[in-house]
């Protein structure tokens, strides 16, 4: 069959091919790369230059078979068409997804694997990293992190100009929008981070955003920039907003060092005397507490003593109101045993006595230092030992005291009377 195809077209078969036309159905499969060849031939022959008279190049007068030329041409339209359709199988990444577009307008999103589409024109595909976390860099230029003034500098509320470089790091939560909705989405995103960050520093003061505040701002300016891209409508997540360079501009950071360094030294010089003032001031009020508490006490001993004292002398003015001579000779011997045994005196009659007197002034020195002594350590009188006196002390003394006995006896009896 394939000789007689051959001779059709006006090849001549070759040797090999004679041979495998020869054989029966069944001996073996036929040379392919033979048919390849004579399929190429006949290619050439079909679609090559024609000589004069109608005759090819070679001038051998072919003709070829329309029948020939057909199942050429279908087996060749068969293999380009399963080309073109076969340009229609891609593969998505894990971690990415495959948006399929028709005539440009979004038709369905794929996942992971083996997908296939309708081949170019129809349909195309577009693969998308929803996965990777993108970052953009604001105040920085090319790969070498070159500042870039032009977006580093910012104006804050009390008009100074401040300079920051900040990081934004998102995701894609939506592949469709990301591709559809908005052109150059990458630049938009680095858009909506320099306006957000210059909105919340121009309603900010420098202080703040230099020292306790850059978390706040960061969090604020991440909270903007995912309202704006929600406005937008762009498919991204803000996941993170890093504040990398804080400072005032390059001209003024001398003179600004030199402020903070002030600012520094005053709170120093405060905190050391905020430390000094909660030294002192607890001394001094312990100290206060403790006068008021000790002039609290007295002031108590004294008006206890006093109140006693009145009660005291309330009970003997209702005795002596009672008996008013036993009362008097008591409070008399009472009083003079109290003065007698606190005192170093000694009373002499010297109209009945001896000229020859003995005193032992030793001992009654010893005894006045000793009541002094006593007197100083405690608040009340000290009963001291009585000194013994000599007989010719005592027998002068005897007589004053019979002499005494028979005045109070008198006087009791006018009393009586």
């Amino acid at each position: 069959m394939l000789a007689s195809l051959l001779k059709r077209v006006g090849i001549r078969p070759p040797p090999t091919v004679l041979l495998q036309d020869s054989k029966r159905p069944g001996d073996g499969p036929p040379d392919l790369d033979q048919m390849w060849r004579d399929f190429n031939q006949r290619l050439n022959r079909l679609f090559g230059p024609k000589g004069p008279g109608g005759g090819d190049a070679g001038g051998g007068g072919y003709r070829p078979d329309m029948k020939g030329a057909s199942a050429t041409v279908g087996a060749a339209a068969a293999v380009v068409a399963f080309i073109w359709l076969a340009s229609g199988v891609f593969s998505v990444l894990e971690g990415q997804v495959g948006i399929v577009s028709t005539f440009g307008k979004y038709s369905r999103t794929t996942g992971p694997g083996l997908n296939w589409r309708m081949p170019y024109p129809f349909q195309t595909h577009e693969k998308v990293n929803v996965s990777n976390l993108r970052t953009v860099e604001i105040g920085t230029s090319g790969t070498a992190r070159a500042k870039n003034p032009q977006e580093a500098l910012m104006l804050t509320d009390d008009e100074n100009i401040i300079e920051i470089q900040f990081a934004v790091q998102y995701t894609l939560k939506d592949p469709k929008a990301w591709l559809f909705n908005n052109v150059d989405t990458d630049d938009t995103v680095r858009m909506v981070a320099e306006t957000s960050m210059r909105e919340i520093v121009g309603k900010s003061k420098m202080d703040f955003v230099l020292y306790e505040g850059r978390e706040k701002v960061a969090l604020d300016t991440q909270i903007l920039m995912q309202k704006i891209i929600d406005r937008y409508a762009l498919g991204a997540q803000i996941n993170n907003v890093t504040m990398q360079v804080v400072q005032p501009p390059e001209q003024v950071q001398g003179a600004f060092d030199d402020a903070v360094k002030a600012g520094q030294d005053r709170e120093r010089a405060k905190n050391e005397g905020q430390a000094y003032a909660n030294d002192v001031v607890p001394r001094a009020r312990g100290n206060a507490f403790r006068l008021m508490q000790e002039a609290e006490a007295y002031r108590s001993m004294v008006t206890e003593n006093a109140t006693g004292n009145a009660a005291r002398f309330g009970q003997v003015m209702a005795e002596y109101q009672k008996a008013p001579g036993v009362t008097r000779d008591r409070m008399y011997l009472d009083t003079m045993q109290q003065i007698f045994t606190s005192a170093s005196k000694v009373m002499v009659d010297a109209k009945s006595g001896s000229n020859l007197l003995y005193l032992p002034l030793d001992k009654l020195i010893a005894q006045t230092a000793a009541n002094d002594a006593a007197i100083g350590a405690k608040s009340g009188p000290v009963q001291a030992a009585p000194v013994p006196l000599p007989a010719e002390v005592l027998q002068p003394l005897e007589q004053v005291r019979q002499r005494d006995n028979r005045s109070r006896e008198s006087s009791r009896d006018r009393e009586i009377r």
